[in-house]
């Protein structure tokens, strides 16, 4: 299967038809393909997902996240310096995403009348073991640009097939309505309700039309054909970019030897991705023994782990690393976060001490973006908008704030200054301004993670490349952060105070 599949994924074997896309045809009857039909909107879905990742893995790309977004102040400052750590735990994010979409592809795989297709799970545990050759998988070469450009063809004519049914499904609820009220219509109603139906079987035509030129009438072996390649050349790509940072990752330069059954026997998803904390975390973290005497802590640089519990602080085990088996430890602040848990495994990942493993990320993004709107549009904010942003404080920082406000306005008290309010308005505005230059894009592409994950659970066709949770407050030092919403706060505070004696 090995060798078939390296020369179907080459394209140097020319007795491979070029429209079948895996080795090995079980079947030999005439019998015309099954198609996909309702599953297409899945598959679009799935395929949108793949060319996601695909584009945030080319040369632009990770060259902007390398020099541009792992630099950034904010990233540098609450979550870590350490190139290592980031492009790790990027790594582990984009493998996660991989496995997601693998998983789908191999379960409509089995729908296949392909071999090769159905049995996709197996291919791909090889590919992840290092077995076929990756070397001969090339990231932006031509052939795989046509497939893109298919698949992007495909899902907009899907997409348009997506939103003719549903707008076809209320105007024919509509019909129904109307139907029911015909007794009691006069002449121009009932004129209006014949022009209502010539518009059904409009759009009728107009979804069969549709369904022809999109996946709905495609068979199973050519669409899953097209994900499983790019699958493997994603997968390829993601080892040339990280495999110096991550040593787990095969080599793209070597065809190692055949694994044993044991390790064949492993679900894909679990092959090479039982990452050690070392592995993900590097320098950063560590796996930490909290004892009464003994202490130990290689950290160097990012956020720093919880002391006040004793005991084994553990970042990943082994029973977490099927996807369908993960605990819900301690979400407060999310609704979504055991959800999210379950189907994100480098979400769990975070430690008590960041914002992320605390789960409040998503509050105190939603805090910093109200804030945000506090300083620059003042106007937008109701009478009682500055005690609604103070209701959504945990009681630990609402007694920060509290105190660090007294003990200001006493300083300010004892010194009398003279200095008028404009000034001091101003000083704090400035402050204020430098703070959340760094602050806010954590906040925002916070709330954009989790709105793209969560359209994840919904028919999304959008292809754009998805922010990576080290661009979020998810692994962010949780006292540090607190410290700059504390100074954000105090700060809006006192330019509301001086502005007013002003």
């Amino acid at each position: 299967m090995v060798v078939a599949t390296m020369a179907w994924l080459s394209g140097a074997s020319k007795k491979i038809h070029p429209d079948r896309h895996l080795p090995f045809s079980s079947h030999h009857d005439k019998s015309p393909p099954a198609t996909l039909g309702i599953l297409a909107f899945e598959t679009a879905k799935t395929m949108s997902r793949l060319i996601s990742l695909y584009r945030s893995l080319t040369d632009d790309e990770i060259s902007k996240l390398k020099k541009e977004t792992m630099k950034s102040k904010g990233i540098a400052f609450l979550n870590s310096n350490d190139e290592g750590f980031l492009l790790n735990l990027a790594c582990a994010e984009r493998l996660e995403d991989l496995n997601q979409v693998a998983i789908t592809v191999s379960r409509l795989g089995q729908k296949c009348s392909d071999y090769g297709l159905n049995r996709f799970d197996l291919v791909y545990n090889d590919l992840k073991l290092g077995v076929i050759d990756m070397g001969k998988l090339g990231f932006g070469a031509s052939k795989i640009q046509k497939i893109i450009r298919k698949m992007e063809k495909r899902i907009y004519a899907t997409a348009k097939l997506y939103a003719a049914l549903e707008s076809l499904a209320e105007m024919e609820a509509s019909e129904r309505k109307v139907q029911r009220w015909k007794n009691t219509l006069g002449p121009k109603q009932k004129t209006n309700l014949d022009y209502v139906s010539q518009k059904i079987a409009f759009h009728k035509k107009q979804v069969q039309q549709y369904k022809g030129t999109s996946l709905w009438s495609q068979s199973f072996d050519r669409s899953v054909g097209l994900m499983a390649r790019i699958v493997f050349i994603i997968y390829a790509r993601i080892c040339t970019v990280f495999g110096p940072y991550n040593p787990g990752l095969p080599s793209v330069l070597k065809n190692l030897s055949r694994p044993t059954s044991t390790r064949e026997r492993q679900p894909f998803w679990n092959v090479h991705f039982n990452l050690k904390e070392e592995e993900i975390y590097g320098n950063n973290y560590c796996l930490v023994e909290l004892g009464e005497k003994n202490e130990k802590l290689t950290s160097k640089s990012g956020p720093i782990p919880n002391k006040s519990k004793k005991g084994r602080v553990r970042f990943i085990s082994n029973e977490l690393m099927n996807p369908f088996f993960l605990d819900d430890p301690g979400c407060t602040g999310n609704t979504n976060c055991g959800t999210m848990r379950k189907n994100n495994r480098v979400f769990g990942l975070a430690p008590p001490s960041t914002v992320g493993g605390s789960g409040i990320s998503v509050r105190y993004a939603n805090v910093i973006l109200y804030a945000e709107r506090c300083l620059y549009t003042p106007d937008t904010i109701g009478e009682d908008g500055r005690e609604e942003l103070y209701n959504m404080l945990p009681a630990n920082l609402k007694s920060t704030v509290r105190g660090k406000l007294k003990r200001h306005w006493l300083k300010k008290e004892e010194e009398s200054d003279g200095c008028d309010g404009y000034s001091l308005a101003e000083g704090w505005r400035e402050a204020l301004e430098e703070i959340l230059e760094w602050l806010a894009p954590l906040a925002h592409d916070t709330v954009r993670w989790q709105a793209q994950r969560n359209l994840e659970k919904r028919i999304n066709f959008d292809p754009e490349p998805t922010v990576l949770l080290l661009q979020t407050l998810h692994y962010s030092d949780l006292e540090k952060t607190e410290a700059a919403i504390v100074d954000v706060l105090v700060g809006l505070s006192c330019i509301y105070m001086y502005e007013n004696r002003r």
